[in-house]
């Protein structure tokens, strides 16, 4: 057998300071300039903006409860819709917070970043270079692109039906100039899984070396998209070896720490909700971006206080208790492929049975196996192992 060093495909993009910042939302708007079909902001609105007003004191709120808000380290994040179209609100917010914590000798204004996720359009205006320039020591910058024109036109588009494509790709290597370790947000959809193996080769051809890939957690999924997946991930993983592209390359489609059995001592959520904050452009309090209004369609939000009156410690609570044992169904928890499988608590609140917060929502199942066959097909081959064959998961069928 072929010895082979630990290649850097493996390697996931590493997000400042792990996970242990304190991270807060400012949905600082909730239009957008495009109407992506996947989308799970469903009430796209040009007149929900957030006033300064409202921004500040959410600032002097968190920076002034310090035994709430104990963390040493914290990520601002400016969410829409679209953020960047309020990038002159934002610039006010950062010198605030900026001024706030310096004056207040906090122990953040040492250890905090800016962060974005945008959908490109506007990243080579001068306002927001401007701003990139003013913070970029402390900015983390995402731009959304999904792969070749295609994948991408096929979901990312204007409200006349138009693909973004050429749009955003002309600005993207004046971010990777500024951002050169920057990855990029990919979203698989149903419609758009024949064009995974060539967007996830076009995007390391345009200079992205790290390309993060996710599927929508939302019920979109017909039968047979579980094979199609797998035959994309199998073809992406010979042509990756084949050309020894994971010396250089990522892309966490391909991990070796998923599809194992669930470590019975670790019971933790997927995700941050109930230790992140999201505030709206009424100050409200929520979770996760993903319990406010707008991105909820079939349950009303789930509010966890405001900036003026501050956090409810009695409505966080619940969201404190989401554990994976909590949120799972059995057959999730003895699964034996079941490391890695993801799940999000708005989406699962929002498909529940009931208003609970405790139902976990598995329409992405079948996907998650088909990925865990494509990993083992591409663990073996890189591992010299090309006789490899498939073996049976005991969990074939849909966990319900």
């Amino acid at each position: 057998m072929t010895t082979v060093v630990r290649p850097a495909i493996t390697n996931t993009f590493e997000p400042w300071q792990k996970g242990k910042p304190k991270s807060v939302t400012f949905i600082v708007t909730e239009d957008c300039q495009l109407r992506c079909g996947y989308c799970y902001v469903v009430g796209k609105s040009k007149t929900h903006k957030m006033s300064f007003a409202v921004a500040r004191a959410t600032v002097d709120y968190l920076l002034r409860e310090r035994q709430l808000f104990i963390d040493d380290s914290v990520i601002w994040e400016f969410i829409g819709g679209e953020p960047l179209l309020e990038i002159e609100l934002i610039d006010r917010i950062s010198d605030y917070i900026k001024f706030r914590m310096y004056e207040q000798n906090h122990p953040w204004f040492n250890s905090y970043r800016f962060n974005f996720t945008t959908n490109g359009l506007l990243y080579g205006t001068e306002k927001v270079q401007h701003y990139i320039r003013k913070n970029i020591r402390h900015l983390s910058v995402t731009i959304s692109i999904d792969g070749t024109r295609p994948k991408h036109d096929a979901q990312r588009v204007f409200p006349n039906g138009a693909g973004s494509y050429d749009a955003v790709v002309q600005n993207i290597p004046l971010w990777l100039r500024q951002f050169p370790h920057a990855r990029t947000k990919s979203t698989i959809s149903h419609e758009d899984l024949p064009f995974i193996k060539e967007s996830v080769l076009h995007m390391w051809e345009l200079g992205i070396k790290n390309v993060s890939m996710n599927v929508v957690n939302e019920n979109v999924w017909l039968p047979g998209d579980k094979d199609l997946f797998e035959e994309q991930l199998i073809q992406l993983a010979d042509y990756i070896i084949d050309h020894r592209l994971y010396n250089d390359y990522s892309c966490s489609l391909f991990s070796e720490s998923i599809g194992q059995p669930l470590d019975p001592d670790n019971d933790q959520n997927w995700c941050g909700t109930g230790y992140m904050l999201a505030v709206d452009g009424e100050g409200t309090f929520y979770p996760c971006i993903r319990f406010a209004p707008y991105s909820l369609q079939n349950r009303p939000a789930r509010s966890i206080g405001n900036c003026f009156d501050g956090i409810d410690t009695n409505k966080l609570r619940p969201f404190l208790s989401l554990t994976r044992k909590a949120q799972s169904p059995a057959p999730c928890l003895s699964c034996e492929v079941a490391s890695g499988c993801a799940w999000c608590p708005g989406n699962n609140y929002d498909n529940a049975a009931t208003d609970t917060i405790f139902q976990r929502a598995i329409f992405t199942c079948q996907l998650h196996k088909a990925r865990i066959r494509a990993n083992l097909y591409f663990w073996a081959k890189l591992q010299g192992q090309p006789d490899y064959i498939y073996q049976p998961l005991l969990c074939e069928g849909r966990c319900e």
